[in-house]
């Protein structure tokens, strides 16, 4: 029979004792090592999870037998052996996502939105292995954290047509850990044509896990303003529109965190194969943001990113992105519609490209990444194909055990 335990993360704890001093029940207690919470006199009553500064707090464990005191003060990080599908390795889709860390409200539209962006891997693959731990579900439709917008930074010049939008998010005493990789969802206000409220609009967190400003409890998002339907018809994004419109001070609802599977790994061999296009580039910021803020350490491997727009203007992060040291990141620009470069796609420079693509597909240390529109991923997952051919490997097999190694992930829409 399984219970569900609420633990307390040893990773990610400052032993503030805050969640001991509200603790009614008295079910949490400390030595010097460990905050723990006592399974028998934990009623789950909430009141323990504001105030915690780091999340560490709202950790909850489905176990077929209650993790002791004793067991729980030796920890430094939450055991892997509970029935926890957060923790399972090859857990796919809305199963994962249903029993992930916090135990929160998912969306099953955000559900729906996960499997949809996986389906060209066959699903959710699992984590990298040396991944840090992610928190899911942690605030529901029912109980969202409230952000107050803290900027609002157009990344397309003027004359583009296309607007793109650095939004950032702050949370104030309110815990969202994020790691990067994951997304928040944004609640619009307001209702649907049927008086419904609106679905919950997923964002990928541009910003690494530290913030966009370390220091402080923030986030950054990445958001275009849709003006048009995938059939190219002119539509008002409803979330989009209410994201870039927003002013500095106004509040915003959020969900989540989502997302654990497409994140960066940590050991220090570790190389990046990241291509994308549009906003696609979230993800791919806050990997590349983490990696710059600790360069010094040596701590991560190569990064190799192929970034795709129409043109130069419409690309978020470009001028950024040509500042990057060399000995960070290798940046392969592609532009469709542009008169002062070759007309490319991402996937024509990764062909261009293909003896580097090539070494890196045959590295176990290598682990891609794909994010941006759905209109891309044929091409580029060809070009994978194209490479390892000509190199004498099965991209089909070769694929497949990427994905079961963590090491390949798609997030397309």
């Amino acid at each position: 029979m399984l219970a569900r335990q609420h633990l307390i993360d040893p990773e990610i704890c400052i032993r503030c004792n805050t969640c001991e001093s509200v603790c009614k029940p008295k079910a949490i207690t400390h030595d010097s090592r460990n905050y723990v919470v006592d399974f028998e006199k934990c009623n789950a009553c909430g009141d323990c999870l504001p105030p915690c500064p780091t999340g560490a707090i709202d950790s909850w464990r489905k176990v077929t037998r209650p993790f002791s005191l004793d067991e729980q003060l030796v920890w430094d990080i939450l055991p892997t052996d509970a029935v926890d599908a957060a923790n399972v390795a090859g857990s796919t889709g809305a199963d994962e996502m249903a029993g992930a860390v916090g135990g929160g409200d998912v969306p099953e539209d955000v559900r729906a939105l996960v499997s949809e962006a996986s389906r060209a891997q066959g699903g959710e693959a699992p984590p990298p292995w040396s991944a840090a731990h992610p928190y899911v579900g942690l605030y529901s439709t029912q109980r969202p954290a409230i952000a107050t917008v803290t900027g609002n930074y157009r990344l397309t010049a003027a004359s583009s047509d296309v607007d793109i939008r650095h939004i950032v998010l702050d949370f104030g005493k309110t815990a969202m850990p994020v790691l990067e990789g994951q997304s928040i969802g944004v609640l619009a206000p307001g209702q649907d044509p049927h008086g419904r409220a609106h679905h919950v609009r997923l964002y990928s967190v541009a910003s690494p896990r530290n913030g966009e400003r370390p220091g402080y409890n923030n986030l950054a998002l990445t958001v275009k303003r849709v003006t048009e339907d995938r059939e190219g018809r002119p539509v008002r994004g409803v979330a989009s529109s209410y994201l870039c419109d927003l002013a500095i001070g106004d509040k915003v609802s959020v969900v989540g965190p989502f997302g654990s599977s497409f994140l960066m790994p940590n050991h220090p061999q570790s190389k990046l194969l990241m291509v994308c296009t549009g906003t696609g580039s979230a993800p791919m910021r806050a990997m590349t943001e983490r990696r710059r803020r600790r360069l010094a350490l040596k701590e991560g491997g190569e990064l190799l990113l192929f970034f795709g727009a129409r043109r130069p203007e419409e690309l978020p992060y470009f001028g950024p992105l040509q500042k990057l040291p060399k000995e960070l990141i290798d940046v392969e620009f592609a532009f469709s519609r542009d008169a002062g470069y070759p007309k490319a796609y991402v996937q024509d420079r990764m062909l261009a490209r293909a003896d580097t693509v090539g070494d890196w597909l045959e590295s176990d240390d290598c682990f891609v990444y794909l994010c941006g529109h759905k209109r891309m991923e044929e091409g580029v997952l060809a070009a994978f194909a194209k490479i390892a051919t000509a190199r004498g490997l099965d991209w089909a097999a070769l694929r497949d055990r990427m994905r079961r190694e963590g090491r390949f992930h798609v997030e397309t829409y």
